[in-house]
């Protein structure tokens, strides 16, 4: 499963990763935090949308991500 940045708000398309949560190989349950992530407005998290383990993240602490793009791959028990 994909893991994407969420709409946010309207006018707001991007985001700065703050520091992954988690490591490649880690197991998370639905819910769990993954990702602090940052824009002009506010910090956030993005939770992971089901359980399963990190199997790739795709975007690196620094890097601006848009709204759609994958943050990680998770893959599902």
């Amino acid at each position: 499963m994909d893991v994407a940045l969420p709409f946010l708000a309207e006018g707001v398309d991007e985001a700065t990763v703050s520091y992954w949560k988690v490591d490649e190989g880690d197991r998370v349950e639905e819910g769990d935090d993954l990702v602090e992530m940052f824009t002009s407005k506010a910090v956030f998290s993005v939770p992971s949308p089901g359980s399963g383990i990190v199997e790739e993240i795709l975007v690196r602490e620094g890097e601006v991500v848009k709204v759609g793009q994958t943050l990680c791959i998770l893959k599902e028990d």
